[in-house]
């Protein structure tokens, strides 16, 4: 599988962007989908995931600001950030984790990463 990530950019303090992440297969079956992210320096960290039956769950920095979204009809998974601050600089990253009927099956796939950069 693989996943295009796309939308980032410079953007302002108090700006939005919305990222786009495009599977190569269908992401309708057992999958969960799921922006982490990652700032120079520091250790990945879940931005916010969106489970196949729409639950959603957001890292405490970004509550409130950001919202994750999916299309299952055309493979792709939203993520809308409004209010930006410069401390969410960072690479995005997409992420797909799929539930085998069989749990040693399951597979994590990763997307190459789209850049925000916010500046103050």
């Amino acid at each position: 599988v693989q996943l295009q990530a796309s939308g980032g950019g410079l953007v302002q303090a108090g700006g939005s962007l919305r990222l786009s992440c495009a599977a190569s297969r269908s992401i309708t079956d057992r999958n969960d989908m799921a922006w982490y992210r990652q700032a120079p320096g520091k250790q990945r960290e879940l931005a916010a995931r969106i489970t196949v039956n729409r639950n959603t769950d957001y890292g405490d920095s970004v509550k409130g600001r950001f919202t994750i979204s999916r299309d299952d009809a055309k493979n792709t998974v939203y993520l809308q950030m409004n209010n930006l601050k410069p401390e969410d600089t960072a690479v995005y990253l997409c992420n797909m984790y799929h539930y085998a009927l069989s749990r040693k099956y399951d597979r994590d796939y990763w997307g190459q990463g789209t850049l925000v950069t916010v500046s103050s």
